[in-house]
């Protein structure tokens, strides 16, 4: 079981002591569970959570989101819990997620509505964001497939979750389903928002690769029941490019990452 490392500076995820079972306690999804994300001032985290499927990876993103509670434990954001957090967390998920009867600008709109930022100044932020995601001259389509592409309707779902500058991004497979050339540029797409806008980020994936591209830190989860067993601090340059990904150290991390997940796999 890996152990909390709590340091001076701000927490602003923790969950503690979480199980969930859904069988009364005759089986444990998640056990006796420990995580904690500290905020970095004026740079944000970069998070990965690797680990086979079942062992709970999403169950997590969804406690955070305060989409579901665990069976037993605490769920914190910035010390309170979550509905009383008053911390703003956004969601991208693998499966597209645009409401299809609105267009990507109505789409990417959404989270200012509920602000209730006036229609003016929310269609010039969110046409600022279509801009900055790639989908300038899509703004007028209706965000559904196939007129627009998976990769274009991940954008709108980045956009939608950015653009209400949430202190908390969660982000859920969400270039699983992308073919391997979308993949890459959404990858450095994301790469570049979190750099503008310095969210928390924590970003489920399979793909070890892309894990070790994108993160600052990757912790590993095992199953039956899940709980967190390796961490691992990517020691890589801040802003990452094609180069990064061709350098040694990069393989390095990669090879290290992967020996973990085979020692997970047989525990």
């Amino acid at each position: 079981m890996l152990q909390v490392k709590d340091t001076e500076l701000p927490n602003i995820i923790q969950l503690k002591n979480i199980s969930q079972t859904y069988t009364g306690g005759k089986e444990f999804i998640i056990k006796d569970l420990d995580f904690l994300i500290e905020d970095k001032p004026g740079q944000g985290q970069f998070v990965v959570i690797l680990g086979a499927s079942g062992c709970g990876k999403s169950t997590l993103l969804r406690y955070i989101a305060g989409l579901q509670e665990p069976t037993s434990g605490e769920v914190l954001l910035r010390d309170k819990p979550v509905r009383q957090s008053g911390i703003r967390a956004g969601m991208v998920f693998q499966q597209y997620s645009s409401l299809p009867w609105l267009t990507v600008l109505e789409n990417v709109e959404l989270g200012l509505e509920f602000q209730n930022v006036e229609p003016k100044e929310r269609r010039r932020r969110a046409q600022e964001m279509i801009d900055l995601v790639g989908l300038n001259g899509h703004e007028n389509k209706y965000a559904v497939y196939p007129t627009l592409s998976g990769g274009q309707l991940q954008r709108v779902a980045i956009a939608r979750s950015i653009i209400a500058s949430p202190d908390i991004l969660l982000m859920d497979e969400p270039f699983g389903a992308l073919d391997i050339n979308t993949r890459l540029q959404m990858q450095d797409l994301l790469e570049d928002v979190w750099l503008k806008f310095q969210p928390t980020i924590v970003f489920v994936t399979h793909d070890i690769e892309e894990a070790v591209y994108l993160a600052d830190d990757i912790y590993i989860m095992a199953a039956n029941p899940g709980r967190f067993v390796h961490h691992v601090s990517v020691d890589l340059p801040f802003n990452r490019d094609l180069e990064v990904k061709h350098s040694a150290k990069f393989n390095e991390i990669v090879r290290h990452v992967e020996d973990r997940m085979i020692e997970v796999s047989k525990l």
